[in-house]
């Protein structure tokens, strides 16, 4: 079963679940809110900016940038943790902007991503651009680099995000806005301090074997095959490798969501895979 990715051109947010509708109320459990607890219209309606990561501490020290970016009152140091109620995630709003973190993998982004849709709407949200940041493993590509992802793809290089749903294999498309990777790369062009360019963006199931590292409890091959498969990717177009972004578009272009993955590159390469310092 293959599903195609459609943008919604009213601006809401949607959610293709018609058993929602039969619910007397919906409880976001991870995030700690709900439609009979909250008033989610008040606290969120007009976020227009959604910005997700991986660690709650970079999340809280992102939406502390943004406070002083956009001039708010305060320090942002008090910043309160929305989802305080619960281990799972940190959220945090700040003026137009929300900064979640998503935690590691696909099933943790997953799960998030689920209950933020609806989130947003049940509270009515409007034109809302959602922008995953973070790190990655680079291929060929300077390290410090950001790269703003035109196509997510799997580990065989193909634009797919593949789950199975009651014993079938569900297939749905990971199209990106494509307007958005020209917004953001025209924006970066203002900020000279690192490097920043458009590529394809792999998505794996698994931080070692699955992205060909060495180091891991297991290591089914040689580094000989490891590089012939990082070759493979990088001739294909991908320019860095990570653990959510297939997902990441799987969900949020069929529900309205302008999105798009900008992760970054740490400084120097990983540890036992020498992905940023691959060339082609």
């Amino acid at each position: 079963m293959t599903e195609t990715t459609r943008y919604s051109g009213a601006g809401l947010v949607h959610i293709k679940n018609p058993h929602l509708e039969a619910m007397d109320e919906d409880v976001l459990y991870h995030l700690d809110l709900g439609t009979k607890t909250h008033d989610l219209p008040a606290m969120f309606g007009d976020v227009k900016f959604v910005c997700v990561g991986g660690s709650p501490n970079r999340m809280r020290s992102f939406a502390q940038f943004m406070h002083k970016e956009l001039g708010l009152e305060g320090d942002g140091e008090d910043l309160a943790d929305i989802c305080a109620g619960t281990d799972r995630y940190a959220m945090y709003r700040v003026g137009p902007v929300l900064s979640i973190s998503h935690g590691m993998g696909i099933p943790s982004v997953s799960i998030m991503l689920h209950e933020l849709i609806k989130l947003l709407h049940h509270a009515k949200c409007r034109d809302v651009t959602i922008i995953r940041i973070g790190t990655s493993g680079g291929l060929g590509v300077q390290a410090g680099s950001v790269v703003i992802t035109d196509r997510a793809v799997d580990a065989r290089f193909q634009p797919r995000f593949e789950q199975v749903v009651l014993g079938d294999v569900v297939v749905r498309g990971t199209d990106l806005d494509g307007g958005l990777v020209e917004e953001l790369l025209a924006c970066s062009e203002a900020i000279p301090d690192f490097p920043t360019l458009v590529g394809h963006t792999m998505c794996t199931y698994d931080f070692y074997e699955g992205q060909g590292r060495l180091d891991g409890a297991l290591c089914s091959f040689s580094n000989e095959k490891k590089l012939q498969y990082l070759k493979r990717a990088h001739d294909a177009g991908v320019r860095n490798i990570e653990m959510e972004s297939t997902a990441f578009a799987a969900l949020c272009g069929p529900c309205g969501l302008r999105g798009e993955c900008c992760p970054g590159l740490p400084s120097s390469s990983l540890r036992g895979t020498g992905l940023c310092g691959y060339q082609s």
